[in-house]
């Protein structure tokens, strides 16, 4: 049964599982339930012999996710700066997402690899798999993207009921908050994900979406590259209405400061500098939800303080 696992694709798993069940060559009918499977982010179909009692998690936000599952008593290994939950900065750090150290990594020996999409070198990630361990990797790029990843970690770990209550307080958090700004004045918004170079987000990035949500409009939204280099010179000439940052840390305003110097830009002028805590807007996990929130409260005292301007109107001559 092992071999059959480890070594061929999952459909044939399953053709052959259900034939050696048939002849009576599994023993107990439970062993061969035991077998799960779920479609990772890339659209292949990753199977494990019985639920993963061993993980390894190869980002962080997919730390997260693993442990929003109700899998985190399980993760044997993450990477650095898996810094939430803060139980997970307490497990072996087997390297950063972009150099593993598959020494470790394998002497620890998971039996479910959980690794980034677009985060992991696509060589060390491989080499993972021609060692027959298992590779499932994520990389949600929309609100449901965030609640499946959790769902499907969940079957793999069999915490299915834990997953499932926290994927749809996820979903149903979201398509509230959608629901309340649906009909909210637009406000011109550019959203900083990085300083030096400087950097943004386009539309079909998760964090475009929050924007939209909100009521916002992403004066970067049409550009090609999900995370665009942009010049100053740009923002200056879009002149947005808000500014939104997460800069490096949970309490680092600075990447706003420069926009400050610029006294004629719209968001200066109105003192609508907004910085959002990056783990709550920059990583696809349940607390998006919380940064979306935060968002949306910042994009309400824009158009609080535009309501307010147009009620005093112009000072008397």
């Amino acid at each position: 049964m092992k071999y059959i696992a480890a070594n061929f694709p999952c459909w044939t798993r399953r053709a052959a599982l259900a034939l050696l069940l048939g002849f009576g060559l599994l023993g107990p009918a439970g062993q061969a339930m035991a077998a799960v499977c779920a479609t990772d982010d890339t659209g292949e179909e990753v199977c494990l012999e019985q639920p993963a009692r061993r993980i390894a998690v190869l980002s962080p936000g997919a730390t997260e996710l693993v442990y929003a599952a109700g899998a985190g008593e399980k993760v044997v290994a993450v990477v650095s700066f898996s810094d939430y939950p803060p139980e997970a900065k307490q497990v072996q750090s087997v390297g950063s997402h972009t150099r593993l150290d598959l020494e470790t990594l394998v002497a620890l020996k998971p039996d479910l690899v959980v690794g980034w999409v677009t985060g992991n070198p696509r060589e060390q990630l491989e080499k993972l798999r021609t060692l027959d361990m298992a590779v499932f990797s994520i990389e949600p790029r929309d609100f449901e993207g965030v609640s499946t990843a959790i769902e499907r970690l969940a079957r793999l770990a069999a915490t299915d009921q834990a997953g499932q209550q926290v994927a749809d307080e996820f979903r149903q958090g979201m398509a509230g908050l959608a629901e309340q700004h649906a009909d909210a004045e637009p406000v011109s918004v550019f959203y900083q994900v990085w300083d030096e170079p400087l950097m943004t987000v386009n539309d079909e990035h998760l964090i475009g979406k929050v924007i939209s949500l909100c009521g916002g409009v992403n004066v970067f939204g049409d550009l090609e590259r999900l995370v665009p280099r942009i010049s100053a010179e740009a923002v200056l000439a879009a002149d947005p209405e808000a500014i939104l940052a997460g800069g490096m840390g949970e309490e680092n305003r600075h990447w706003l400061t420069r926009w400050a110097d610029f006294p004629a830009l719209q968001a200066t002028e109105d003192d609508n500098l907004f910085f959002v805590p990056p783990s709550l807007i920059q990583r696809p996990t349940p607390r998006l939800l919380q940064g979306s929130r935060l968002f949306c409260e910042k994009l309400e005292q824009v158009r609080s303080k535009r309501a307010a301007a147009q009620t005093d109107g112009p000072a008397a001559p």
